[in-house]
């Protein structure tokens, strides 16, 4: 092996140690290796640039404009009020229907802001009834992950996928994934009801409290909310019809934001792109440029060899391994550098003679997004519940996560596993 190929295999994998040990910003981390690359002449600028997947960044910083607009006006405060009201301020019922809408929000919002705007509703709901609030927290980051499975936009290696591989589109991405994640989710939905509505118990006066909280009383802006609805609608519009429009989908999302931001004023455009997380936009900078460096020195391709002769080339095979490497890893490695590596070597298999890749791109969404639920670190989404949930003096531990998490990963992962086997290689 050649001595550049060398370096970059270091480089990438003190990234990596880096990124899951936690012992510097992962941002950081990304960024110095990418720049180490640089420096090293792994890799020219221009060629870095190439590999940098900028409709994956625009991507996302249009739909965080978008939600962080639209958070502000307090809709999804009130959405949770209305949910405790459906429920009747019964605990394990709250806990399901909050659950639901945390799945459903991570689908169009994605899953890392659907649960930044959840949980401090949910501290809320469970201080009135003087309940535990890890049940609602822990079955909210599986609701997230699974949610965020269904679409495009719901999960960072979704939106990875879809800009490398353009005929996979929004509507592709809801028709392939959305009904595997709605069965998953039902699932789910039954074993917490039978794992936690014995311990969620409160008195009538408490329920009867929740019960007269006002949803309306939680809007602060109507005239922003509808201004966000109406945006909100257009940009996922655009997103079914950005094949037939010959648009990318950062376009459309950031089309949405600006428009959005025209209507609101410069007030609300400078305190939208403060909140933009621009620690993960630059981390996806970094991490591009990383595995770019394994691109250019020809070790995707040489793992690529390994992965056809493994599996023979046979679809069923491949599509398996995929799926299932991808959730363990995903487990206990953060998906998204994962996923950057994966998407070039599965390119590579289809240029040596793997037919079909189609089942393979739907296995890797599929393992990356699911296996986030195998334990704390699996997912960004987890890691932000986890932390909230410290300062308010609820710590979640890594083993007592794992403890549920993991098998409810597995569970979902042979689900996946039959529904890929049985719609796509039968």
């Amino acid at each position: 092996m050649e001595q550049q190929a060398i370096w970059a295999i270091g480089i990438f994998l003190a990234a990596y140690a880096l990124i899951v040990s936690e012992k510097i910003h992962r941002t950081i981390t990304a960024m110095i290796g990418g720049a180490l690359i640089l420096a090293l002449g792994i890799v020219d600028q221009d060629t870095a640039l190439h590999h940098i997947d900028f409709n994956t960044l625009g991507l996302l910083v249009g739909m965080m404009i978008i939600v962080n607009t639209t958070a502000e006006t307090g809709l999804f405060k009130s959405i949770a009020v209305l949910a405790v009201r459906l429920a009747k301020g019964e605990p394990i019922r709250i806990l399901l229907l909050l659950s639901a809408i945390t799945a459903v929000g991570s689908a169009f919002l994605d899953n890392v802001t659907t649960v930044l705007l959840m949980v401090p509703v949910t501290f809320s709901i469970t201080r009135q009834l003087q309940v535990n609030p890890l049940p609602f927290l822990f079955t909210q980051i599986l609701a997230s992950n699974v949610g965020g499975t269904a679409t495009l936009i719901g999960d960072p290696p979704n939106i990875m996928i879809g800009s490398a591989v353009p005929e996979l589109t929004f509507t592709a991405f809801i028709v392939n994934l959305a009904p595997i994640a709605l069965a998953v989710m039902a699932v789910y939905a039954v074993l917490f009801h039978f794992l936690f509505r014995r311990g969620l118990r409160t008195t009538e006066a408490l329920k009867q409290s929740v019960m007269e909280l006002d949803a309306k009383s939680f809007i602060t802006d109507e005239k922003r909310l509808v201004q966000s609805l109406v945006v909100l609608g257009l940009t996922l519009l655009g997103f079914f019809a950005h094949s037939l429009l010959h648009l990318e989908s950062a376009t459309v999302a950031l089309a949405g934001a600006f428009l959005l931001l025209l209507m609101t004023g410069e007030h609300a455009m400078e305190e939208a792109l403060r909140k933009v997380e621009w620690t993960t936009i630059f981390f996806f900078v970094g991490l591009f440029v990383l595995v770019s460096g394994l691109i250019e020195t020809g070790v995707i391709a040489r793992l690529a060899e390994q992965a056809v002769e493994l599996t023979g080339g046979h679809p069923t095979a491949a599509a398996m391994l995929i799926l299932w490497l991808s959730a363990i890893a995903s487990a206990f490695l953060d998906n998204i550098p994962f996923v950057a590596t994966m998407i070039p070597l599965i390119q590579e298999m289809g240029q040596m003679g793997v037919s079909h890749l189609e089942p393979l791109w739907w296995s890797l969404a599929l393992g990356a997004c699911l296996g986030g639920n195998g334990s704390l670190v699996g997912a960004s989404a987890n890691l932000i519940v986890a932390g909230m949930a410290g300062k308010e003096g609820y710590p979640i531990r890594f083993w007592s996560f794992l403890k549920y998490g993991f098998p409810f990963m597995l569970l979902s992962v042979a689900m996946a596993g039959v529904y890929v086997y049985l719609r796509y290689l039968l």
